[in-house]
């Protein structure tokens, strides 16, 4: 397995938070860069904390939201794949 890759992100109060890029990829069906991520923090029911968003360009610097529910379960279907 290749070396761990992160996002590094700023808050409102300009703290950094680092983020693991667990995968990215390029969907065809909407000619977008998709890419998913962690805090590696998990919710109440012990969940890893996932986040997703779209990027348009190599250094990550811009990311939008998922809006819709089709991407939303296009990203379940990767993320069901990288589990394993």
């Amino acid at each position: 397995m290749g070396e761990k890759e992160y996002l590094t992100f700023i808050d409102e109060s300009g703290k950094e938070l680092k983020c693991e890029i667990l995968m990215t990829f390029m969907w065809t069906k909407t000619n977008k860069n998709y890419i998913i991520y962690t805090d590696n923090t998990k919710d109440e029911n012990d969940n890893l904390n996932v986040y997703a968003g779209i990027f348009y360009n190599e250094d990550r610097t811009r990311l939008d939201p998922i809006e819709t529910e089709n991407k939303w379960d296009e990203i379940d279907k990767r993320l069901s794949k990288l589990k394993g």
